[in-house]
């Protein structure tokens, strides 16, 4: 997580459905018979018909928070490319990366941070095939390139992020806020009035952002209808577009919905709506009701945390809509999590230099 650029296009991090619709969605370039599911607001997605198969694509930002430990910043990095196209149910297979470098990174942490990614790789099957590396003087830390993954599968094994149908249940794996307080925690622990066992608690979250593996166990033991990670916005966010896409009423339980040890509180601390905040690691899935017990049992086989927190309803209204224990929740206009690693940031910047200055 780091401070992002601000502008009028959006408080989440991610464009708004409104800037979306007017300035990108009219200007995709060519139309092309083969794009059998091109960009929409809310996707994580695109898809290609080759031949008869079906090649699942997406394409992210890298970030690498070196202060994280670069193996650690490195897997962090990989999984949320890879994750975009393993919620379509299609394994990940290839992967093309570009890495613009800061000049402040070294051989050694180049090194570090490459071998991570080449075994993290290896162990899911995922072959890179192209890239581009290169240092330059304006990079800095986190943003230190992008990536593009793949995938080849079968068309009617794609878990459509708009496939949600009335009946559906939805099950949502770790819980709200699991990426913003493992990483506000572990970044800023010591500017975190809480006990050392509560800090140890949000620390251990970050063991928790990791989603791919998780997204192709549920989608193998299915069936799942759609999958949605939670990115920016965070719970709220991820639940109102999936609602969106389908077309239909999510009912939530909100005492369903799972706070995993830490999050509560340091999220009252720091005053984040642990709803908002991003999560990724967190999934949220709408399965078949006969589906249900088989893809519980096989996330919790692996250890993951997972919840039924409602239902799928057919509605008369325009779009979607989501109900939380029957009032409405929107989609967020501000992840929390951002402004509050800005204000954690500059308050240990101020720190560092007043502690730079007594020394001299």
């Amino acid at each position: 997580m780091a401070a992002r650029h601000r502008s009028a296009v959006s408080d989440l991090g991610k464009i708004d459905r409104a800037f979306f619709d007017r300035h990108i969605a009219p200007n995709l370039g060519a139309d092309r018979d083969d794009v059998s599911l091109g960009p929409a607001h809310g996707v994580d997605f695109g898809v290609l018909d080759i031949g008869d198969r079906a090649l699942v694509t997406a394409t992210d930002p890298l970030s690498i928070l070196p202060t994280l430990g670069l193996e650690r910043a490195a897997r962090f990095a990989l999984d949320l490319v890879l994750a975009d196209v393993a919620v379509s149910g299609v394994p990940p297979s290839h992967l093309s990366i570009c890495l613009t470098l800061p000049e402040s990174m070294t051989d050694a942490e180049f090194a570090t941070v490459w071998e991570t990614i080449h075994t993290e790789c290896a162990d899911l099957g995922v072959a890179v095939v192209t890239g581009h590396t290169a240092r330059y003087d304006d990079i800095s830390h986190p943003w230190v390139g992008a990536a593009t993954a793949m995938g080849v599968g079968e068309h009617d094994d794609i878990v459509r992020p708009d496939g949600a149908r009335p009946g559906d249940r939805l099950l949502l794996t770790n819980g709200p806020a699991v990426e913003s307080v493992g990483l506000l925690s572990t970044l800023f622990g010591d500017q975190l009035a809480l006990p050392d066992g509560v800090i140890a608690d949000a620390q251990a979250r970050l063991e928790e952002v990791f989603s791919v593996r998780d997204a192709l166990t549920a989608a193998a033991a299915g069936p799942v209808r759609a999958m949605h990670d939670v990115t920016e916005g965070g719970l709220a966010g991820a639940v109102n577009e999936m609602a969106d896409g389908a077309g239909a009423r999510f009912a939530i339980d909100r005492a369903a919905v799972p706070m995993r040890p830490g999050v509560r509180a340091v999220c009252d601390t720091l005053d984040i709506d642990p709803w908002a905040a991003t999560s990724c690691g967190s999934l949220l899935l709408a399965v078949d009701p006969a589906g249900v017990g088989a893809v519980r049992a096989a996330l919790e086989d692996r250890d993951t945390p997972v919840a039924d927190i409602g239902r799928v309803e057919a509605t008369d209204a325009e779009g979607g809509e989501v109900l939380v224990d029957g009032e409405p929740l929107e989609h967020p206009t501000v992840d929390p999590s951002w402004e509050a690693y800005a204000e954690l940031a500059a308050a240990a910047t101020e720190r560092d230099d007043r502690s730079s200055s007594a020394g001299q």
